[in-house]
C-alpha cells in the first residue's frame, strides 16, 4: 500500500469511528507505529486532521467547514503560487468569473493595478478589493451571504449566473478527487459554483493540494467539466495521474 492510499484510508477510518489511535491503526495496516505518527502528520499538514495525545481527530470534528478567515491563514506560500500561474491563463481584456475563496483571493490580490478586464465574482473580499479600479469592470453578483465564505449564494446569483458567458471561470473546491469529482460541504455553495462552471468557456481549478482525494456532500462539477487544475507540487503523481486519466490537465506551481 503506498502513502497516499494509507493516508486515505486513515483518513477514511477517523471520519468513520470519530478520531483514530495510533497503536490500533499500526496493527490494523501491518506498518510501525512511526510509520502511522508519520502519516498523521502529513495529514495535519493537510488540514485532514487535528493530532490528539495518541492519535488524531477528523477536522470535521473542529469545525464542519473552515471560514474564509481561517483558510486565508492557511498555506498562504503554496496558495499564492498557485494563483500567480493561474494568472497566466487570464485573457487580457477578457471576461474572468471569480469564485469565492482563500486562493481565488489571492489571484485577486496579484492582479496587476492597470489589469483591463471585466470580472464577475460572487465573493464580497473580492469585490471590495477590486472596487475602484480604473481599467476594471466590476459586476458583483447577488443574493444571500453565507457567513463562511462571504460569498453570494441561492436563486439569484444562480439566476444572474445563467444568462452569462464568460471566457474564463476560476473556482475554488472544498474536495477534489477522480472518482466524484468536484465537492463542497453546502448545497447553496455548490449550486452556485455549478451554475459559475456552465457560464465559462473554460473552467479553472485553483486549489491546494490538501483538497485531492477528498469528497463532501455535494458535488457541484466532474473533471470532464474542468479545463485546468492549479495545485502544488506535494500533490502524489499517482493522484495527478488519476485526475488527468478523468480527462483534465493539471499543473503543479
Amino acid at each position: 500500500m503506498y502513502a497516499t492510499e494509507r493516508q486515505q484510508r486513515i483518513l477514511e477510518i477517523a471520519r468513520t469511528d470519530g478520531r483514530v489511535e495510533v497503536a490500533s491503526l499500526a496493527e490494523a495496516l501491518e506498518v510501525t507505529t512511526e510509520t502511522i505518527r508519520r502519516d498523521l502528520t502529513a495529514l495535519e499538514h493537510k488540514g485532514a486532521v487535528r493530532r490528539v495525545h495518541g492519535g488524531a481527530i477528523p477536522a470535521e470534528r473542529l469545525e464542519l467547514e473552515p471560514t474564509l478567515a481561517s483558510r486565508s491563514t492557511q498555506r498562504t506560500d503554496v496558495k499564492r503560487r498557485i494563483a500567480a500561474r493561474v494568472l497566466d491563463e487570464i485573457p487580457a481584456g477578457g471576461t474572468v468569473l471569480l469564485d469565492s475563496g482563500s486562493t481565488t483571493q489571492a489571484l485577486v490580490d496579484l492582479l496587476p493595478a492597470d489589469a483591463t478586464l471585466t470580472v464577475v465574482t460572487n465573493s464580497i473580499p473580492a469585490a471590495a478589493a477590486l472596487a475602484g479600479r480604473p481599467n476594471l469592470t466590476l459586476l458583483m453578483l447577488g443574493g444571500s451571504v453565507r457567513g463562511a465564505t462571504a460569498a453570494a449564494v441561492g436563486d439569484w446569483t444562480t439566476q444572474a449566473l445563467a444568462g452569462l458567458v464568460v471566457d474564463v471561470a476560476v473556482l475554488g473546491t472544498n474536495g477534489l478527487s477522480a472518482a466524484r469529482g468536484l465537492t463542497t460541504p453546502d448545497q447553496a455553495e455548490a449550486h452556485a459554483k455549478a451554475a459559475m462552471a456552465k457560464a465559462a468557456r473554460r473552467v479553472i481549478v485553483a486549489t491546494d493540494s490538501s483538497k485531492a482525494g477528498d469528497d463532501h456532500l455535494h458535488r457541484f462539477a466532474s473533471l470532464e467539466q474542468v479545463d485546468l487544475i492549479v495545485t502544488d507540487g506535494d500533490l502524489a503523481e499517482d493522484i495527478a495521474e488519476e485526475l488527468r486519466e478523468a480527462g483534465t490537465e493539471v499543473v503543479c506551481a
